[in-house]
């Protein structure tokens, strides 16, 4: 048996071998042109662990036939940057496939950057955060094209054990390993996309299997055991856990019930309570706000609930929280009156406080002009409470109207009252 893990013995040799992203490498592709007429552009490859960024690098590798180097950003040093910078003043030209590479510092990068930017160094970065935001502006200048690498389909994934399986040099076929359709497809479904994850699954069942009359064959018992100890992917720092609240939020926003719950486990399952009850609690006021305000308390309460109970319990709460948010009227009246606000003052737009509205408890008050305050509780109108028609904003925004009511739930009760209390303020 190979020492190496059937992962890593898998990966494709030239660009033709590679399974999936045929949108961005694919044969009519403009890259994989490119790179089989001898030019290999320095790019970026972005996306979640298991997806192909390593295979892609090594194929671009082997199909460009130029001296091949990988890094990872975690472990290497200067030295290691110097001597591929060494190696590309003999070579010419040399690849350099550099894994985790928003974890390049800047001395690393200042040893490295000048080669990429002449051409004696073309550079493949890989990373799973997001390269707008983590990964240095100076290395991203240095690349021509950042691609976003999907998941694979279920299909790739199964085509990929299938190679496995019939590879009698670096795979499974001399073996002889027999699955069923109904268990490939379960493999296929498990890995959720990560290639790495089908092959190591694939490996586990086979040194799990059983040998009969000469085949390799593994119950459905055994199968379905390795598939429960996978693991569920998720850095609580990096892109894919904020991409995971920022769905919640955007299901939730769309009445998307299924979705919410669908995005909540997901997070859940990564362990980090409290970013996601600071984002369901934010989600309560920005985008229901004002159409239903007892779900704020609502979710405040479930929020309390959850940390008392801790995890697992404390998704029956959440889950709560999150459905009769998705059903409830929906309005973001509150933020956007809030956010107008905040744009006036940053541009400038301020005004004096009316005098009369100012702070006159002290003496001396009086002589600054501090008067001429009506109180409105002295003045009853209707059912409502007091109210006196008086100058609150200052002069240089009369008439302003920083909140516009949507006709939603409870805030068409508020929006009523609201548009009363304007028409009073124009007589």
């Amino acid at each position: 048996m190979h020492n190496e893990p059937l992962a890593y013995r898998m990966r494709p040799l030239t660009l033709d071998e590679v399974v999936g992203h045929q949108e961005f490498i694919g044969q009519d592709t403009a890259l994989f042109k490119m790179i089989s007429n001898g030019h290999v552009p320095s790019m970026l490859l972005y996306g979640a662990p298991g997806v192909g960024k390593t295979s892609i690098a090594n194929a671009i590798a082997g199909s460009s036939k130029l001296p091949f180097f990988a890094l990872n950003a975690t472990r290497a040093g200067k030295k290691d940057v110097e001597d591929i910078v060494q190696e590309a003043r003999i070579s010419g030209k040399v690849l350099l496939f550099l894994d985790e590479i928003h974890r390049f510092n800047k001395l690393q990068q200042d040893t490295l950057l000048p080669h990429v930017e002449n051409g004696s160094i073309v550079l493949i970065g890989a990373t799973t955060e997001n390269p707008y935001h983590d990964v240095n502006p100076a290395i991203r200048s240095r690349c021509g094209e950042i691609y976003q690498l999907q998941h694979l389909t279920v299909d790739n994934i199964l085509m990929l054990l299938q190679k496995a399986l019939l590879d009698t040099k670096r795979g499974l076929g001399q073996y002889h390993m027999v699955l069923t359709e109904e268990q490939l497809q379960k493999i296929a479904i498990a890995a959720n996309g990560d290639a790495r994850k089908a092959l190591t699954l694939l490996e586990s069942i086979y040194y799990a299997g059983d040998e009969v009359d000469g085949q390799t064959i593994a119950s459905d018992t055994v199968i379905d055991h390795l598939i429960s100890r996978i693991g569920v992917y998720g850095d609580k720092k990096g892109s894919h856990f904020y991409n995971l609240l920022s769905a919640l939020q955007k299901s939730i926003r769309g009445s998307d019930t299924n979705a919410a719950i669908y995005y909540l486990a997901h997070l859940l399952e990564n362990g980090d309570l409290v970013a996601v009850s600071r984002r369901l609690l934010v989600i309560a006021y920005e985008d229901i706000g004002l159409a239903n305000p007892a779900v704020g308390a609502h979710v405040l309460a479930a929020i309390q609930a959850a940390e008392r109970l801790g995890l697992p319990e404390a998704r029956i709460p959440l889950a709560n929280a999150v459905i009769e948010m998705c059903l409830a009227s929906k309005s973001n009246s509150a933020i956007l009156a809030i956010d107008a606000a905040i744009a006036r003052i940053h541009a400038g737009q301020t005004g004096e406080i009316p005098h009369h509205l100012r702070d006159a408890h002290y003496s001396g008050a009086e002589s600054l002009g501090h008067v001429g305050y009506q109180y409105p509780h002295n003045t009853p109108i209707g059912t409502f409470g007091g109210w006196v028609k008086q100058q609150y904003l200052p002069s240089e925004l009369t008439n302003v109207e920083f909140y516009k009511p949507v006709i939603a739930g409870e805030e068409k009760r508020l929006a009523t009252i609201y548009e009363k209390l304007q028409s009073f303020n124009q007589q």
